[in-house]
C-alpha cells in the first residue's frame, strides 16, 4: 500500500513540475507606427503550440499587440539561452 501511494504522489509531482516549466518563444506586432518584438512567455496548462498561441493572443492584445506566431515551445532549459534576445519581453507576458 506504501508503495502504490509511493508511486502515485511521485506521478503527481512529476506531473506538475513538467506543467510549471513550459515556456514558447513567439514574435508580435503593434501597428501605427509599425513595432515589432520577438518575446518569451510562460504558458500555462498543455505545453504546445497551439496552447501558446491561445493564451498568448489574449495576453498580448491587452497591450496592443497582435501575435504573429509562435516560434516554439520548451522547458527551462532552453530559458536562459533565449533571455537577451527578448529584452524587456522576457517573460512579460
Amino acid at each position: 500500500m506504501k508503495q502504490l501511494s509511493f508511486s502515485f504522489m511521485a506521478l503527481i509531482l512529476s506531473t506538475s513540475l513538467a506543467q510549471a516549466a513550459c515556456y514558447a518563444d513567439y514574435k508580435a506586432k503593434q501597428d501605427d507606427p509599425l513595432r515589432l518584438h520577438y518575446g518569451v512567455a510562460e504558458v500555462r496548462g498543455d505545453c504546445s503550440v497551439g496552447s501558446a498561441q491561445n493564451q498568448l493572443r489574449d495576453r498580448l492584445a491587452g497591450d496592443g499587440w497582435q501575435l504573429l506566431n509562435v516560434l516554439g515551445v520548451f522547458d527551462d532549459a532552453g530559458l536562459d539561452e533565449r533571455k537577451d534576445s527578448a529584452g524587456e519581453f522576457f517573460l512579460r507576458y
